[in-house]
């Protein structure tokens, strides 16, 4: 079997639940928002006969169905201002007729001047608010797009094209509505509005704001079923499930990625990532290509490249938490406005956490803003304590999105996205090897092939992590594959080109240069 075919001890549906929290932060709601909601709707499908073919699509038109949030955030943020706070009101109302215009009304241009506010609403009221309804459709367009991409069939991509649809056919696109909208689908809508009213208000509000939409937005057989057994289907909001369990114990949820498949799926988060700022389209997916080259250039472990290259293309996703006003502000963010960027850092992580594959992506992946001089976020880490992939990664990012454009800026040109780098080593925020290697990977420097620190081959380096962790030369051989003679002789190499006579004075050399990553511990 080819390395890429072989399977990289990750669920499919456990990334799309990681990246279901993003989604989270995007509606302005609590993270696991949507993770309840399917587990809401599933419980209330055992109710009403959910066929067992349908629970695996149920699943993921949940966990994906506002991914396509990422798709009209420009627009609505053009309309609305702060896209998330618009999105979370938006849960309160009943998205259609007399109360969907009065609530998009007293949500235009907010945060601009009166008069700017004044033209936004009669433009909107003028159209009819069809700029609206372009963005919808082009979110459910962009949400099956994305389904189709980690590779889910059109008994998925069909249905999530529906999300903004109704009962009484009132929705987007115009027209569909009853039993033309996939029972999944119809059971998560209902679970999307009621997760929001229970978690606020109790079990009661959510059977009000059910029955309230009933044969309007909500299937009013479904609302029937859900009020008679609320209690049952809606479970105590203050219990914190354990997801992970819970996808484990659901059959229809067990598909495996390969090396191939995960990286296709990074990639495609990668890129609707991007799509939260038109100015950053592009940019993970370049920043992970930079990244590789860069360590590839530093001769890292081949191991440490496919993980920096992963972590690259998931380090933004704690933006989907940032309001595109923030984003894309033309002008200087003001301190608030900062404070709430830098927390885009630890929002990654905190996605990422688990299952354990993820969660030493996301170590990486939550360093791309630290400094070697402690001024970088989220956890103002300094010097050795940034590993050395942190530190590629944190160098990777630096250019290239210096060398994009933004709102507040043109972009630089190479010659000039150097210079910012060569400056930032000599104050102490990036490391010198790290940017040696970035520039040299993008071309801004004819420097020979860089070795590891000290002359370190990149077999030398992963034999120094190994034993820096505390294996025995039976281990190291084992866990490379090599005899026991073969890594002693590595050993001795390494002692002579660090300068090393012990294995505490090699794993000071390993610290102090950020060599090991500390949330990946050796499995003897």
């Amino acid at each position: 079997m080819e390395a890429r075919e072989r399977d990289s001890g990750l669920r499919l549906a456990e990334l799309v639940a990681a990246f279901s929290l993003a989604m989270d932060l995007g509606l302005g709601q609590p993270m696991e928002h949507v993770l309840r909601a399917w587990l809401i709707a599933a419980r209330l499908g055992d109710h009403v006969g959910l066929e067992h073919d349908q629970r695996g699509p149920l699943y993921y038109m949940a966990t994906l169905a506002w991914v396509g949030c990422v798709a009209d955030t420009p627009e609505v943020a053009t309309w609305f201002g702060d896209d998330i706070a618009y999105r979370g009101d938006s849960y309160q109302i009943d998205m259609a007729g007399p109360p969907l215009l009065g609530f998009m009304l007293s949500h235009v241009g907010a945060g601009r001047p009166a008069l700017h506010r004044l033209r936004l609403a009669a433009n909107l009221i003028a159209t009819g608010g069809k700029a609206i309804e372009r963005g919808m459709l082009a979110h459910c367009l962009t949400t099956a797009r994305m389904a189709e991409r980690i590779g889910l069939g059109t008994d998925v991509r069909d249905p999530l094209q529906h999300f903004f649809t109704r009962w009484d056919g009132k929705g987007v696109p115009g027209g569909v509505g009853g039993e033309d909208i996939a029972l999944p689908m119809r059971l998560f809508q209902l679970a999307d509005i009621v997760e929001v009213f229970h978690r606020a208000e109790g079990k009661d509000a959510a059977v009000q704001v059910a029955r309230e939409r009933r044969g309007s937005h909500f299937d009013p057989a479904l609302v029937d079923a859900f009020c008679a057994v609320a209690g049952d289907v809606l479970g105590d909001p203050t219990t914190q499930a354990d997801w992970h369990t819970l996808i484990a114990e659901e059959p229809a949820l067990q598909h495996r990625l390969s090396e191939r498949e995960l990286d296709a799926a990074l990639e495609a988060i990668a890129d609707f990532t991007d799509l939260r700022s038109p100015s950053r389209a592009g940019h993970s997916r370049g920043v992970a290509d930079l990244a590789a080259r860069a360590a590839a250039h530093a001769g890292r472990p081949d191991a440490e490249i496919v993980a920096v290259r992963r972590a690259a293309l998931l380090h933004d996703i704690g933006l989907h938490g940032i309001p595109a006003s923030i984003l894309d502000k033309p002008g200087s963010l003001s301190k608030s406005e900062s404070q709430r960027m830098r927390m885009h850092a630890y929002y990654t992580e905190r996605m990422l956490a688990r299952p354990p594959v993820l969660a030493r992506l996301g170590a990486i992946a939550s360093l791309a803003h630290e400094r070697g001089d402690g001024s970088g976020y989220h956890r103002g880490l300094a010097g050795p304590a940034i590993p050395a992939s942190g530190r590629l990664l944190a160098s990777a990012c630096a250019y290239r999105a210096m060398t994009e454009p933004r709102s507040h800026r043109p972009a630089m040109t190479a010659k000039q996205a150097t210079a910012e780098l060569r400056g930032d080593v000599r104050a102490g925020r990036l490391d010198a090897d790290a940017v040696d290697a970035v520039l040299a990977a993008a071309g801004q420097s004819h420097g020979k092939r860089r070795t590891g620190p000290a002359g370190l081959t990149p077999r030398e380096l992963e034999v120094l992590i190994l034993i820096a962790r505390g294996a025995s030369n039976r281990h190291v051989a084992h866990s490379l594959g090599i005899t026991a003679k073969t890594a002693g002789t590595h050993i001795e190499r390494i002692y002579i080109k660090t300068g090393a006579s012990t294995r505490s004075t090699a794993t000071l050399f390993a610290l102090q240069r950020g060599l090991l990553e500390t949330l990946e511990p050796l499995d003897l």
